[in-house]
């Protein structure tokens, strides 16, 4: 514990607070301002996920327990790589992360401090750090979008594999750049090594993959009728229902899981871990059950279409069940080696 603060919540008591906010789940916070926390309770949060994105919960956890959170924005990668620099001099108490590949990066770091088995219990062993050093807050699954009116049904390929075929040149969207992207392969190279990653990455380009700078501008595409596939996360369609106005039934666009273990099927998490200096932290400590929270992971579920990983928390209409999707089996503490992945991209000349 940092001895400059004096730590007075317990995670118990946060437990049972009620959060008007995430209650209601309208990515507001009941329409009250957060309570002004007291001096003396505050927590510093490095978040690789956006401010739009995680502010609304970070708001009903500071209105709902008193304890102030500083929060450092930036990509997961390059938060991942300030903690590596930073070790235990870091002010984080609390590391939010995109990925579990940056998630994995710090842990074999031996820079999280480790949480309660009650806490980690939480989430299924597949989506949490070895030794409980981090768990996962929501869940993410790799998809082909198609278009239906290009691609029937009885057409989808059952491997990821397949999309270098002849019959798919020039037809599939990828974002190379894109950190989810990245990961993916990172856990097709640890899944299946580094030759066949590398002749997938080829055959990519040689069959004329359509570069886009991200997981919406491939989705919107499909749905036009610009493209006709997509490699992305699933939660893209129902992003673009949303701005639209829309349910996913009434678009072109639609989600193809991969069955049967397929690599391009990996499902991988956001989550947080405690950093050491904070291992002893109270504060920190109940910032994660706040995620873990019904409210919090049913607001992520309804408001970004992510999976929650909390056991009696549904998932978005519409989406299969987590439990039902036939996903590859891969340590996600595995997929922190990132920048050979890049490397392995570019040399591809995807990127």
């Amino acid at each position: 514990m940092r001895t400059t603060r004096r730590r007075v919540v317990t995670s118990v008591a946060i437990g049972s607070l009620l959060i008007p906010g995430l209650a209601a789940c309208g990515g507001e916070s009941g329409g009250a301002e957060p309570a002004e926390p007291s001096s003396d309770k505050r927590i510093t949060v490095y978040s690789g996920r956006s401010e739009s994105l995680v502010k609304p919960v970070l708001d009903d956890f500071q209105e709902a327990s008193g304890v102030a959170v500083d929060v450092r924005y930036g990509e997961t990668a390059a938060m991942a790589a300030q903690l590596q620099e930073e070790g235990g001099r870091t002010p984080a108490d609390v590391f939010l992360a995109q990925d579990s590949g940056a998630l994995g990066a710090v842990a074999g770091h031996d820079l999280f401090a480790g949480l309660p088995d009650d806490v980690v219990d939480k989430v299924p062993s597949a989506y949490r750090g070895e030794g409980g050093k981090w768990v996962g807050v929501t869940g993410r699954s790799r998809t082909m979008v198609y278009n239906v009116d290009q691609v029937a049904e009885k057409d989808l390929p059952d491997s990821v594999f397949d999309l270098t075929r002849p019959r798919w040149k020039g037809k599939v969207g990828v974002a190379p750049t894109n950190g989810s992207f990245q990961s993916f392969v990172t856990a097709m190279r640890v899944e299946h090594g580094e030759e066949r990653t590398r002749e997938f990455l080829d055959g990519l380009k040689a069959n004329d993959a359509q570069i886009r700078e991200g997981n919406g501008h491939i989705v919107t595409d499909v749905d036009n009728g610009e493209l006709a596939t997509g490699l992305v996360n699933h939660y893209y369609v129902y992003e673009l229902a949303k701005e639209e106005g829309t349910t996913v039934d009434t678009l072109k666009a639609k989600n193809h899981f991969f069955p049967n273990g397929d690599i391009g099927a990996l499902v991988n998490v956001s989550g947080v871990g405690v950093l050491k200096g904070s291992g002893e932290d109270p504060d920190a400590q109940a910032f994660v059950d706040f995620l873990l929270s019904k409210p919090a992971q049913t607001y992520f579920a309804r408001e970004t279409y992510e999976y929650p990983l909390v056991a009696d928390v549904a998932s978005a209409p519409g989406l299969p069940k987590l439990s039902s999707l036939k996903t590859p089996d891969i340590d996600l503490d595995d997929l922190d080696d990132l920048q050979a992945t890049i490397n392995m991209i570019k040399e591809s000349g995807l990127a």
